[in-house]
């Protein structure tokens, strides 16, 4: 087995039903990069093995565990548990990152129950201080900054998609070592087929995006709401929404930003006729920059936006979207 540095950080990479690294992935090598040394584990059909460490290796993977997803021995718990609890046991890292995904909180979850460590769920960044690795989180709608530090082992941190800006150096040839993973006879949930939704959307996804338009209530109706779509589309980002938007059915729940729908920390948030309630902002408020357009000038969103424009979305956002086209041409 290969010998691994004193200091390595275990980051368990997700694998899209494509066969490719999810976009989750340069973040979290990243974040591992900023507390130690990245030790990536893939866990994939034997062959995309190559590929995918490859693609590991050029954001900045020195080392890769791979496990085949199809051995046999693998088929009565889940894979991607399976070959963590394996990778930790070979690894003994200083902490364990994985992307804050459906997938990877029930991981991270099952993996701290089964090695007894610590777990931090939804953090925006990662720090080492002397006597191990911190996760950072943004609480309470984002009126909070905390950070947490387990008192026994090695903490599994679940990395906001989107929230880490840090990448690492890429490297040429990264050292791939096959994962054992032991058998299992722990029952467990078999997926036998997969038929990915077809998107015909030429926008971003929502989660991990790094620029978004939001909208509000403010909107006033479902064919006004095209105003967000159409700025998005200029800038090139992704399409969200505020709870009460979504309630009144401008959009689908699949946009809806906050407490209730999906985390995003992209560089660029823009909010259009979006009040700013709480359960909003703890949505979004980890963005880089936030831009608000809103004719309440006493709307809570103004209070963490970096730029406001107090004015009505209808007249502002028009002149904005002319003003970028005519800069694209």
């Amino acid at each position: 087995m290969t010998d691994f540095a004193a200091d390595s950080v275990l980051v368990v990479l997700d694998v899209t039903p494509a066969g490719e690294l999810a976009k989750s992935s340069a973040g979290l090598l990243g974040a591992a990069r900023q507390v130690g040394t990245p030790v990536a584990l893939i866990v994939a059909p034997q062959e995309r093995h190559d590929a995918l460490a490859a693609a590991a290796g050029e954001l900045g993977a020195p080392s890769v565990l791979v496990a085949d997803v199809t051995d046999a021995e693998m088929s009565l718990t889940s894979p991607l548990l399976a070959a963590a609890a394996a990778a930790y046991d070979a690894v003994r890292p200083d902490a364990v990152l994985i992307s804050n995904s459906i997938e990877g909180r029930d991981v991270a979850g099952r993996l701290a129950v089964r090695r007894s460590l610590a777990l931090a769920v939804d953090a925006v960044g990662v720090q080492r201080d002397d006597e191990g690795v911190l996760a950072l989180h943004s609480v309470y709608g984002g009126a909070y900054n905390v950070t947490a530090a387990p008192t026994f082992g090695a903490p599994i941190i679940t990395v906001r998609q989107g929230a880490v800006d840090a990448r690492a150096e890429a490297v040429a040839t990264p050292t791939v070592t096959v994962l054992d993973v032991a058998s299992s006879d722990l029952p467990a949930a078999v997926v036998e087929s997969v038929e990915p939704a077809v998107v015909s959307s030429s926008r971003p996804e929502l989660r991990g995006a790094a620029k978004v338009v939001a909208g509000g209530r403010g909107l006033g109706s479902k064919d006004k709401f095209a105003l967000v779509e159409q700025l998005a589309d200029a800038l090139g980002a992704a399409v969200g929404a505020s709870r009460a938007a979504v309630d009144a059915g401008y959009v689908p729940y699949a946009h809806q930003v906050g407490q209730t729908g999906v985390s995003v920390s992209p560089q660029l948030y823009v909010a259009l006729g979006i009040s700013g309630a709480i359960q909003h902002k703890a949505g979004m408020q980890t963005a880089k920059t936030i831009v608000a357009i809103n004719k309440d000038g006493d709307a809570p969103i103004f209070e963490i936006a970096d730029f406001g424009v107090v004015g009505d979305v209808f007249t502002v956002v028009p002149q904005l979207i002319a003003a970028l086209e005519s800069k694209k041409a």
